[in-house]
């Protein structure tokens, strides 16, 4: 089943993000090889596609997993979650109707 994994950004934390984004972005890579990544980005802070200093606002990754579980943890391990990026997250049950 699919999962939407949604993390807010604390705030501050844009130069913690960028430090570690390489190792945020290659867990996204290992989810697509695999075909399971549906859809990830980043959700800028102001209304524009580089928010430069205002930074993000969190970010938004639907993904395949085996459970909710398996999902929590998944996003549990994630250098943003480690590293203090996000200062909340949700995991929920994500049905794809469109496209």
């Amino acid at each position: 089943m699919f999962y939407a994994l949604i993390g807010e950004d604390a705030p501050g934390t844009l130069e913690r993000r960028m430090a570690v984004r390489g190792e945020h972005l290659a867990r996204l890579e290992a989810l697509r090889d695999e075909g399971r990544l549906l859809i990830a980005g980043p959700m800028p802070a102001i209304d524009s596609p580089d928010p430069g200093p205002a930074g993000f606002a969190g970010s938004l990754v639907v993904a395949e997993f085996d459970s909710q579980a398996s999902a929590e943890k998944w996003l549990a391990e994630d250098a943003y979650v480690r590293e203090g990026v996000f200062a909340r997250t949700s995991v929920r049950p994500f049905k794809k109707v469109l496209p």
